[in-house]
């Protein structure tokens, strides 16, 4: 088959630095009575500042000197809450927390220790906190109070592996949170805890289970208490992540619709759900991997729907007069929104400008096709300037038990401005599909998720849409394992990226932090017991098997992935004769942050692509 060189592949002047650029994200969203505050990540400095909205005027409480980020299970969340006139934010250097107020003085720390801090909330006078202690092998996690006035702190919960979202009743009697253990993982089986306080109010009473204690495992996450000190929370025991909530004749489901309300929990912090006054709940689901936004009736079951022109809704927020949310759409970058509650109209508070004209932007296409013994889902956006058929560049996500969402993701553009089309894959064992979906990966990680890699090239194939002579495979995290397997032991790719990927999952289950330590036992299985598999499964062990070029990325302060694994497998294909290259990052870790760094392996990419198809 002719191919098409690269320099015809024309395209909209969207640089790697735009591309970055655009990438600038938002994460916590809080409401208090002095407006609207959120976390804004920009590339430009690899910082995280907060922003306060208040009557239409935005302005950023975050000084230099400092970022708001925290590193609890190294993938933090819950970086900062509200408290009485100011802010408690978890600060990355040093991982303490600080108290700011909001007359523009300097913050001042509340913490002096080696401790972590992550999963902030605020009540009774008290920063109720995920806690990380070093330790060996692992650190210690807890739940703590920390008194937002002098820093004093009270445990409140320990015992357990791992902690997230303590919540506290609004009289301050009962406490919740959730709670797990090795070898779980937060979207597979975790319990729902809760503790009442004792009548001198100075302590608790010993905690008792709410749910996730049956024979049936189930993922709990987002607790919540409403007025009437009733709890609630998502639960996947009927195959969704839906609400439920306690009553004197047991724990029940709320009306929803068949769908998860929630992704998989890698962060902490995430509001997907929220009960209000009346009967309702405002909530955000997804249908065919797009999310809906509706007001919930818990009563009636009936659903007033906001969902408007977006396709994912994250960090749910309400007052009497607004639903707020961190919303994007396939043509709108990721933007703090607020919701006018009865007219639906929606104001834009920061973010939200597309780098591109509508016309110039790839739409995603939602694609379902068979692939091995099962069914996986992709979204397929066609490249900006038509060629018959264009090259294709398979995404996989990382995770792996996470998700790709229809949203305008600058790094997709970048792409399709230059003449590919991309498939970007959720692939059985990804969330929002369901628990028996996500489910579907244990024991199976090389094997079904490279299936679905490889039959969406042969899907798209099929309508004419790709030359599957010329698909590339790139994935970071988990999805450089993915990127390896499918180029180890598989004949349909030209070559691929690996960006801080796994190569060697057995050293990954030797030499990673607690979080994932027992992962990889869920994923394949134990590393002595099932030796053989893991041998069958490992790229590196199998280098010899790849004979088309790989470019690696990675970050020299990765404590996930940690470096000599690339080392090693780009030597090892060095030794085989293939062209495979590597860029290491000094000041990076898992998960690239720096604009420069971004830029440069974006570029080094397409360069790495346009060299094999000559």
């Amino acid at each position: 088959m002719n191919e098409t060189p690269v320099s015809s592949l024309k395209a909209e002047p969207f640089s790697a630095a735009q591309a970055v650029a655009a990438a600038t994200d938002f994460a916590e969203l809080r409401i208090g009575a002095a407006g609207v505050f959120w976390s804004e990540y920009r590339p430009s400095d690899a910082a995280s500042r907060i922003w306060q909205w208040q009557d239409g005027q935005v302005r950023c409480l975050t000084p230099d000197g400092f970022s708001v980020r925290s590193r609890v299970y190294e993938y933090g969340g819950g970086s900062f809450c509200l408290v009485d006139d100011g802010l408690v934010f978890v600060n990355e250097r040093d991982q303490q927390l600080y108290l700011q107020a909001l007359d523009g003085s300097a913050p001042h720390p509340l913490t002096h220790d080696v401790r972590r801090y992550g999963d902030l909330s605020f009540a009774d006078g008290q920063v109720l906190a995920v806690e990380e202690e070093p330790g060996a092998p692992y650190p210690i996690h807890r739940l703590v109070a920390i008194d937002a006035e002098d820093g004093a702190r009270r445990v409140l919960a320990e015992g357990a592996d791992f902690y997230a979202a303590p919540v506290l009743c609004p009289d301050g009697s009962r406490l919740a949170w959730i709670e797990w253990s090795h070898p779980e993982q937060p979207w597979t089986a975790t319990r729902l805890m809760c503790a009442e306080r004792t009548l001198d109010g100075r302590g608790w009473h010993k905690p008792y289970y709410l749910a996730g204690d049956g024979a049936q495992p189930e993922s709990l996450q987002q607790p919540r208490i409403d007025e009437q000190g009733r709890v609630q929370c998502l639960s996947d025991r009927n195959g969704f992540w839906q609400p439920w909530r306690e009553s004197p004749a047991g724990w029940h489901a709320l009306p929803a619709k068949a769908a998860d309300h929630a992704g998989a929990p890698w962060q902490l912090g995430a509001s997907s759900w929220l009960p209000l006054v009346d009967h309702t709940y405002l909530a955000t689901w997804f249908e065919d991997g797009f999310a809906k936004l509706g007001l919930c009736n818990d009563a009636d079951g009936s659903t007033l729907d906001y969902t408007g022109e977006f396709s994912r809704f994250r960090n749910l927020a309400a007052d009497n007069a607004c639903f707020y949310a961190i919303a994007a759409s396939p043509t709108c970058p990721s933007a703090v929104i607020a919701i006018d509650r009865r007219s639906h109209e929606v104001q834009v508070l920061a973010g939200g400008e597309a780098p591109l004209a509508a016309e110039h932007i790839s739409l995603p296409h939602p694609h379902s096709y068979a692939s091995g013994d099962g069914q996986a889902h992709c979204f397929f956006y066609p490249p900006a300037n038509p060629q018959v058929p264009p090259p294709l560049l398979v995404f996989i996500h990382g995770g792996p038990t996470s998700s790709c969402y229809p949203v305008f993701e600058p790094r997709i553009q970048y792409w399709t401005q230059r003449g590919f089309a991309v498939a970007d894959i959720n692939y059985r064992g990804s969330t929002c599909y369901g628990r028996e979906y996500r489910q579907a990966l244990q024991g199976n990680w090389g094997v079904s998720d490279v299936d679905d890699a490889c039959a969406a090239v042969e899907h798209l194939a099929a309508q004419g849409l790709i030359d599957a002579q010329r698909a590339f495979i790139r994935g970071s995290s988990a999805g450089g394992y993915t990127t390896l397997c499918a180029l180890a032991f598989r004949d349909v790719f030209r070559g691929g990226a690996s960006l801080y990927g796994v190569s060697d999952p057995a050293a990954l289950a030797r030499d990673t932090h607690k979080f994932e330590s027992d992962y990889l036992d869920w994923l394949i299985g134990d590393p002595d017991a099932d030796h053989a598999r893991y041998e069958a499964r490992t790229p590196l062990l199998h280098a010899e098997r790849i004979k088309v070029p790989v470019i690696f990325f990675q970050g020299e302060l990765d404590a996930v992935v940690v470096p000599q694994q690339t080392r090693s497998m780009l030597e090892a294909l060095q030794r085989n004769g293939l062209p495979a290259e590597g860029h290491f990052y000094p000041e990076e870790r898992h998960g690239f942050r720096q604009a420069a760094n971004l830029a440069h392996a974006l570029e080094e990419e397409w360069k790495f692509y346009g060299r094999v198809m000559g």
